[in-house]
């Protein structure tokens, strides 16, 4: 009786803060934007954000960083508030501001660039030292999605500063990867950065390569440089081929070599894809594949982190709020 108890007053305590944060959210919106559909404009709250990371960030510490995350997450975050910050068209022009975000930008593009200096194959480490450099003891395995995730932050980089060799490294890392695909056009999930072998050889559209089929589209919209499309044509179609199943609504973990089935379940990662598959123009294909992953956030109301599609079961029974989905579904809608 006291376990039961415990779980009544447990779960009276989640339905309070479930509402709490409901009300928070709704109040918020009818206090701020009502009737408008969103809020375009909160320049102060920017403004504010901006001097706070201008007065207390510094990069110059002894602290062990992936390559992919800071630049997805960091760099990524500051190149595009120094471009709201200047650019008048979008509102949020700050009078006073000296390219102090785009200096920082700078300065962790050169901390994580050794990651590249001692690889043979330009593909980087997959972890840098923001102070000391690559550690002694760093593996030489990274994954598809690490490496071929750097284009469009450093690229906007090198173009911000003027200077190349932001963009030609991450160039020479993506182009890389994608000249050792194999005869089925397919890359695979892990590949030795010094070898050029994949160690691990399963071709999917989920965790470990999801972002690179991402970056590589988004590349040529960014740039307008027809390889990046010419890349992405090739790839999207070896995963149309090989990747998706028969029934043209499941895409599968398969072997790079032979297309062999290697794992029967997907991951939440992947639900990315069918939002990527509408910015390419695949209406069809992204409403079918996106039809999988509503089917089961319908049955558990979230998405689990593996899904196994053979036992209709969960593999991995955790959902970190990761967006993907939410994204995807977005995209269809509009």
């Amino acid at each position: 009786m006291q376990v039961a108890s415990m779980t009544d007053q447990r779960r009276l305590e989640l339905m309070g803060e479930a509402k709490e944060m409901f009300y928070h959210g709704f109040n918020k919106y009818m206090n701020h934007a009502f009737p408008k559909d969103e809020v375009f404009n909160d320049k102060a709250g920017f403004e504010t954000a901006i001097r706070n990371v201008i007065k207390h960030v510094s990069f110059n510490v002894n602290s062990k960083v992936q390559v992919f995350e800071a630049n997805i997450r960091i760099l990524g975050a500051l190149l595009s508030a120094h471009l709201f910050a200047t650019d008048p068209r979008f509102g949020f022009k700050i009078d006073g501001y000296n390219n102090e975000l785009l200096e920082l930008a700078y300065d962790l593009g050169q901390r994580l660039l050794p990651a590249f200096q001692n690889s043979k194959t330009g593909i980087p480490y997959p972890r840098v030292n923001l102070k000391y450099g690559v550690p002694k003891s760093e593996t030489h395995e990274t994954c598809t999605a690490g490496a071929g995730t750097l284009i469009l932050e450093f690229g906007v980089l090198s173009r911000l500063v003027n200077d190349t060799k932001f963009e030609n490294v991450a160039r020479r890392a993506l182009f890389s990867i994608w000249n050792r695909r194999t005869d089925l056009d397919l890359v695979g999930n892990v590949i030795n950065i010094q070898t050029g072998q994949w160690i691990h050889t399963a071709a999917s559209t989920g965790a470990g390569i999801d972002s690179f089929y991402e970056y590589l589209l988004k590349a040529y919209v960014l740039f307008g440089e027809s390889e990046y499309l010419h890349i992405f044509n090739e790839a999207y179609s070896a995963v149309l081929r090989h990747v998706r199943d028969e029934t043209g609504y499941l895409y599968r973990n398969v072997n790079i070599l032979n297309g062999g089935l290697m794992s029967a379940w997907v991951d939440s990662l992947s639900a990315y894809f069918p939002g990527l598959q509408v910015l390419a123009g695949d209406l069809d294909n992204a409403i079918k594949s996106h039809l999988l992953y509503y089917n089961i956030w319908r049955k558990y109301r979230a998405l689990p982190e593996r899904f196994n599609f053979y036992l209709r079961n969960v593999e991995i029974a955790s959902y970190p709020l990761r967006p993907e989905f939410i994204e995807s579904t977005y995209f269809l809608y509009r």
